[in-house]
């Protein structure tokens, strides 16, 4: 972190002359509002060691505000923009016209942020025509209510945002500017670590001081989780210690009934070595509180205490248990014990229903990702092939990754074998992914396999297959866009256009002293390549059409000898477009460049060549589905 002094211009009257400023730049990704907010906690104790004036104002709640306006803006900058972002922090010492204030800047490096005229730039909230937020985000609505001012700066290929917190008039140490110190004044910074949790007198202040930072440290770790394991494991150690001695927290199964027993699926305890026993003596009773106890707190007896409800040993002790909900369905409970107290204050159970709020949001969120990650491997199963046929002579290897295991992709292949000592094979890709796309990839691979095998040429089969597509499967396609509107789910925003379709398809006919005749076709697909083994590389094919685009569309084969040692690679745009900032993979023939290097490897050496090569293009994952078939004449 750099932190440094430096001189603000045009300042008069009782201001140093000097303002602290501190800089940072953060990743563009989910760890940065976390980051964020240690940053500011660090810059904030660090300036009150300094004892400059304008630090003697310095409270919890502006620490807190602090924490929480900074968290929202990168958030911001993060989700909207997805580049890495700076952010500068300085404290504004007093003049003639202001007051002391902390301000905040925020800034991303989106290369197309086009300045709009309802932009904010002196701390309003504007909306658009339906009256809903502007796009830059509902979290700009709570730093609208928690700043002086806060605006919004452009420049070429730099947004910044910007909030101005007003600097208290108060001290709560006003003996002293580097208190017992800042400890106090870091409430947020505090809430974040894993320390151990503040005697009960101080409970209720902090969950009105805190709850807003404390809260929003929860939500960007239950964000985005897509196991209900991990959820239940963070919920725990977000509770323990900050708000209980020990929690335990049951998930109920995804079928229900009464016969379905709920699961305790986390057990956490301040002691560690307390949390097998407390487990082992919470699995004989499973929790399961009736839906008319609402999602407030429920007290109960303490596990294992006396009759009356406290502790084994007779002190006194606090159970408390909570309905895990979202979407007006009971995903499960929470229980929680405090030691030593005879009550919670009301504060803290808010604060705790808020939380457990959030962590079925989490378990939801969780949960419809399973149920969709495993429709989708059903579908997928369905829609390729279980095996490949191995066709005489020619060894094949096949590489094929969706981009995301929870969306159908549009990539499908195949290998069959024909009548005439004919082999078949199919690589395809359907325009967009979900159910429309898998409506037309389920229907294009049964009617591939049933045209070739009906005795009709490459080009015949493409020209019939064309006008299959402009007709049922366009119709079929469509109806499942409708059935996925209706049922309030999400479609892809082309759903009600044409579902193009590109396909490259070939046969091989083996021959007698080895290798086989190669015939193609490319319907608007990236171009097979043919690998010699002296490394020349060549396109196999020339480019037509786009299945489903023309229904008088006319296609043309070529048809060359894949010889002995020759190795054909057919690849996806997955492969070929496969982006690393504004560069593609085959941006220069890189493809070609990437085969050419591996004469003399095996068909499985080449498809796991070409696969890495794709993977280490860039850092972040491929997002499109990716798929290479190898073709090697033996």
């Amino acid at each position: 972190m750099q932190r440094d002094i430096v001189q603000r211009p045009g300042t008069t009257g009782a201001s140093t002359g000097a303002q602290p400023v501190a800089r940072t730049s953060l990743p563009g990704n989910l760890l940065a509002p976390s980051a964020a907010r240690r940053f500011v906690a660090a810059a904030l104790a660090e300036w009150s060691g300094l004892g400059l004036p304008a630090a003697v104002g310095f409270s919890e709640r502006l620490s807190d505000d602090a924490a929480v306006v900074v968290s929202e803006l990168v958030t911001n900058a993060v989700v909207h923009a997805g580049t890495h972002v700076d952010l500068l922090f300085r404290l504004e010492e007093a003049t003639e016209d202001e007051d002391s204030a902390l301000v905040l800047e925020v800034s991303d490096h989106h290369p197309a942020r086009a300045v709009r005229s309802d932009r904010p730039e002196h701390g309003s909230v504007s909306e658009d025509a339906a009256g809903e937020p502007a796009e830059y985000g509902r979290g700009l609505e709570l730093v609208a209510t928690l700043a002086e001012r806060w605006g919004i700066t452009y420049r070429t290929g730099l947004k910044t945002v910007w909030a101005r917190l007003p600097v208290d008039d108060w001290n709560p140490f006003p003996d002293t500017r580097t208190a017992p110190g800042f400890q106090r004044g870091l409430r947020a910074a505090e809430l974040l670590a894993p320390t151990a949790r503040r005697a009960l007198r101080d409970d209720a202040d902090w969950a009105g001081r805190g709850a807003l930072s404390f809260l929003a440290e929860a939500s960007d770790l239950l964000a985005g989780q897509l196991d209900e394991d991990i959820v239940a494991a963070l919920a725990g150690q977000l509770l323990v210690p900050r708000l209980a001695d020990w929690c335990a927290i049951w998930l109920e199964p995804e079928t229900a009934g009464r016969a379905a027993v709920p699961r305790l699926a986390k057990v956490w305890h301040v002691d560690e070595s307390r949390i097998q026993p407390l487990r082992t003596l919470l699995e004989g009773d499973p929790l399961r509180l009736p839906e008319r106890v609402g999602t407030g707190p429920v007290s109960l007896p303490w596990p294992g205490g006396t009759e009356d409800g406290g502790q084994p040993d007779g002190t006194e002790g606090v159970t408390l248990a909570y309905r895990i909900t979202s979407g007006g369905r009971t995903l499960g409970a929470v229980l929680l014990g405090r030691e030593g107290i005879a009550r919670v204050p009301d504060e803290v159970t808010a604060l705790i229903e808020d939380f457990v709020r959030r962590v079925g949001l989490a378990v939801g969120a969780a949960r419809a990702y399973t149920r969709q990650a495993t429709i989708s491997r059903i579908l997928q199963r369905g829609l390729l092939p279980s095996k490949v046929a191995e066709i005489p002579g020619v060894a094949s290897s096949l590489v094929y990754e969706p981009s995301d295991d929870g969306v159908v992709g549009g990539d499908f292949y195949d290998i069959f074998p024909c009548p005439g000592d004919r082999w078949c094979f199919v690589l395809g890709d359907v325009q967009g992914s979900g159910p429309e796309a898998a409506v037309v990839t389920g229907l294009a691979r049964p009617w591939l396999r049933l045209l070739a095998r009906e005795g009709f040429q490459a080009d015949e089969v493409l020209v019939r297959l064309n006008r299959l597509l402009l007709d049922d499967a366009m119709e079929a396609a469509e109806a499942a866009a409708l059935m996925v509107a209706a049922a309030g789910g999400q479609h892809s925003p082309d759903s009600g256009q044409s579902r193009f379709l590109s396909l490259l398809y070939g046969e091989l006919v083996p021959l007698p002293g080895g290798g086989a005749r190669c015939t193609l076709v490319s319907a608007g697909h990236p171009l097979p390549l043919l690998l010699r083994p002296d490394g020349t590389v060549r396109p196999a094919a020339e480019p037509q059409l786009l299945l489903g685009v023309m229904d008088d569309a006319v296609y043309e084969t070529q048809s060359f000898d894949l010889a002995p040692g020759d190795s054909l690679l057919c690849v996806t745009d997955g492969v070929t477009e496969r982006r690393s900032g504004a560069l593609m993979f085959d941006d220069g023939d890189g493809l070609a460049q990437a085969l050419s290097g591996c004469t003399g490897l095996t068909a499985e050496g080449i498809a796991d060549r070409i696969k890495h090569a794709v993977h280490a293009f860039a850092e972040r994952p491929p997002d499109d589905d990716l798929a290479l078939l190898v073709l090697q004449a033996e």
